[in-house]
């Protein structure tokens, strides 16, 4: 086992720790999760999903080399959600707001918040592309990350503001809903983009 792969193993472990804590913020803001049993077991569990993960991609990558970013990016991406979604539910919880105008305004600068986060995490973690921040590269970043950025946001509004909760949803887990389903959506566009793109080697 060498230095890399530990080193790598640790932080996906940190990243779960982390992620697993907004993740807890996140269900008990929704009304998902009471007590601190269910907050603990949150947490754990991405602890512990994370870093497995990490094992599977690593694994895979022997057959597929690329497995092993697309799994890293995966994670960071995880990671990047759960930033998402903890400023949105921060804001939705500062104001009651979870629909309309001031959704997608919240929605917006949660995803810039997550894209921020993305950018150094992608750029030293995922795709190794070191030696500091470089106009060129951020340009490009910054491109492939607006077109995400529209993807993620009217899908997101999309499917709060036209589709609309269902009969007996609460406005917060829809708001969660359509952010959730944004994320999917720009999953691949944001790998390729990446990949192909920004972090090109």
């Amino acid at each position: 086992m060498d230095n890399f792969f530990k080193q790598d193993l640790k932080i996906s472990f940190l990243v779960g720790i982390v992620a697993g804590f907004l993740f807890w913020l996140v269900l008990k803001n929704i009304g998902l999760l009471t007590g601190s049993a269910a907050g603990a077991a949150a947490v754990l569990s991405l602890a512990v999903i994370t870093p497995l993960g990490y094992l599977v991609g690593y694994w895979l990558s022997r057959r597929w080399p690329v497995m092993l970013q697309f799994v890293k990016f995966g994670i960071v991406g995880g990671l990047n959600f759960l930033v998402d979604l903890g400023i949105l539910n921060l804001l939705i919880f500062l104001t009651g707001i979870t629909a309309g105008f001031y959704y997608s305004v919240f929605k917006a600068s949660s995803f810039i918040v997550a894209v921020i986060n993305s950018y150094f995490w992608n750029k030293y973690w995922t795709f190794h592309a070191g030696n500091g921040p470089r106009t060129v590269e951020f340009i490009k970043f910054f491109t492939v990350n607006l077109i995400g950025f529209g993807i993620n946001v009217s899908t997101a509004s999309f499917v709060v503001n036209t589709v609309g909760a269902p009969v007996g949803v609460s406005g917060e887990l829809w708001a969660n809903a359509g952010a959730a389903t944004a994320a999917i959506v720009a999953l691949f566009w944001n790998f390729i983009g990446m990949k192909f793109i920004v972090f090109k080697k």
